[in-house]
């Protein structure tokens, strides 16, 4: 009788299972923690230029610049690499800002918003996540 070395078929089925089963679990939860690590960059930009509007407001009683349009610039590209920055003000006493998530990154989708009251919201999110009205939306759910 000879002693035979080596793996069953059976027995190699049962880790390409268990390899997938692991893959299944992992793959999500690794994306969606890569995304939570981009929506950084719209809440940092976002509390930067509300910081700066304030200044600016400071400086010259309105939020506006005389041509119209807001006190401060936007950055662009390449600082800001995963969402377009813009900002509104209707009034000289109001303002809003909006980070809009870009194509490139993978967190098209998201919309951020801040005002002259520091008023956060989310108005737009991709399939699967949560808008909310009273934060910066960072995890599924709808968590903040």
């Amino acid at each position: 009788m000879t002693l035979q070395k080596g793996f069953t078929l059976i027995e190699l089925m049962v880790v390409v299972v268990v390899i997938g089963i692991l893959a299944a679990v992992a793959i999500p939860s690794y994306s969606d923690y890569v995304v939570r690590g981009k929506l950084v960059e719209a809440s940092t930009f976002l509390s930067s230029l509300r910081v700066r509007m304030e200044q600016y407001y400071q400086d010259n009683r309105t939020y506006q610049l005389p041509a119209g349009g807001c006190g401060v610039g936007m950055p662009l590209a390449p600082t800001v690499k995963y969402f377009t920055l813009g900002c509104v003000a209707p009034t000289a006493d109001t303002y809003i800002i909006t980070a809009t998530a870009t194509s490139t990154g993978g967190v098209y989708g998201f919309v951020f918003n801040v005002n002259q009251f520091n008023a956060k919201d989310t108005t737009s999110v991709p399939a699967g996540w949560t808008t909310s009205t009273t934060c910066w939306v960072t995890k599924r759910g709808g968590a903040c």
